[in-house]
């Protein structure tokens, strides 16, 4: 990259330590969010996203199971959950019903199941157990992937379980990893006026660290875009870093845009794309070590998703088939979440990135960049 003659010298310093290699700090990472011009804090996410993984995007072939959105926990940022007190406004599926989810996918190249939802008292460690190896049993292959910290504090607090031996039970009974969501913002002054009632910071990490002691991997997120500030977002991911740092165990960090209909924070204005584009590209150079930066297509909206790809994202998450209401509920673009995997690989492609179908733990499965999209969905060697 050629000298950037106009910077600050404070920019400049961090510019160079970003072409060094070098970990920034706290303070350059605010003076990023708070100084930096978006075209700066893009180039030097794509350096370092190019640098990791050249122009490599990675998708897999996922379906979600949303077993409930029945809710003990009262968060004012969610549209999705419905109280326990009103629970016959929201679903609560079977056993029965997510395993004849499951097998609608039987004959169908999916590698991952992602299980998330809301909390609810009488779904139980037992009762998750049971899924869990009814699910292995019926597709061994099939990785699972399941249940947010803050499912998991209360499955383990009400069996009077620590979080080691619920973590190992969970484990045995066929859970493969754990997604990145309850992490909202970590700073407990934002978390009680947001989500005052679930698990707190240390409980969302200390999980995912027994996890990653156990071998386990998982991914993280930040809730951001509402009442936090930046330096709320640098406190949460500094976090993150720490404890990448001491375990290794995370895949992907995955910021995540609050989106305003229909909850009790509907008067907070969402913000714009460009700030979306720089959270994004500051995330990439914060978190060093952090493999991979995840935008959640179904949330951003696919054409934003696809623009992220210039500004440090190389994973744009998977083919969802419809399978999740979360972002849907909350007034995302995407209403109903499919896309099927030429649509995939021809966002990807359009961006002048090259296309990779990856496993939930990023083994290659497939490189899709020679492979004509219209060809993909008819021909039985890429389905």
């Amino acid at each position: 990259m050629t000298p950037a003659s106009n910077l600050s010298p404070e920019l400049e310093a961090i510019r160079e330590k970003v072409i060094a290699g070098t970990r920034i700090s706290d303070e350059e990472a605010l003076l990023l969010f708070e100084k930096a011009s978006l075209g700066l804090t893009g180039s030097l996410a794509n350096l370092v996203r190019e640098r990791k993984h050249g122009d490599t995007t990675y998708f897999n072939r996922n379906f979600h199971i949303e077993p409930t959105n029945v809710c003990v926990f009262s968060c004012n940022f969610c549209s999705y959950s419905r109280l326990y007190a009103h629970r016959d406004e929201g679903w609560e599926l079977s056993l029965e019903q997510m395993m004849n989810i499951v097998k609608s996918y039987d004959g169908k190249p999916v590698t991952e199941v992602h299980i998330v939802g809301g909390v609810h008292p009488k779904m139980n460690l037992e009762f998750f157990a049971e899924l869990l190896k009814k699910i292995k049993a019926h597709r061994p292959g099939l990785h699972i992937k399941g249940f947010t910290a803050v499912e998991l504090d209360y499955m383990f607090r009400k069996a009077k379980m620590s979080i080691e031996d619920g973590m190992k039970y969970l484990k045995e009974a066929g859970l493969d990893s754990l997604p990145g969501g309850g992490a909202e913002i970590f700073d407990p002054k934002i978390r009680q006026q947001i989500c005052a009632d679930k698990v707190d910071a240390e409980g969302w990490l200390q999980i995912h660290e027994t996890a990653h002691r156990l071998g386990m991997h998982s991914n993280a997120t930040l809730l951001y875009g509402h009442i936090e500030k930046y330096h709320h977002r640098i406190d949460h991911m500094r976090r993150l870093r720490e404890l990448q740092d001491s375990t290794g165990g995370f895949n992907t960090f995955i910021p995540l845009k609050f989106r305003n209909k229909d909850n009790d924070m509907s008067n907070i204005p969402e913000v714009s794309v460009a700030e979306d584009m720089k959270m994004y590209a500051i995330s990439r150079i914060y978190l060093d070590n952090f493999p991979h930066i995840k935008a959640y297509w179904p949330m951003l909206g696919r054409q934003n998703a696809q623009l992220t790809l210039s500004f440090g994202v190389n994973d744009i998450d998977g083919t969802i088939d419809d399978t999740t209401k979360i972002y849907s509920m909350a007034g995302s673009e995407e209403q109903n979440p499919a896309m099927s995997t030429a649509q995939l690989v021809t966002l990807i492609k359009q961006a002048k990135r090259k296309p990779v179908e990856r496993g939930t733990l990023y083994n290659v499965i497939k490189d899709y960049s020679s492979v004509d999209v219209n060809n993909i969905e008819t021909d039985p060697a890429l389905n």
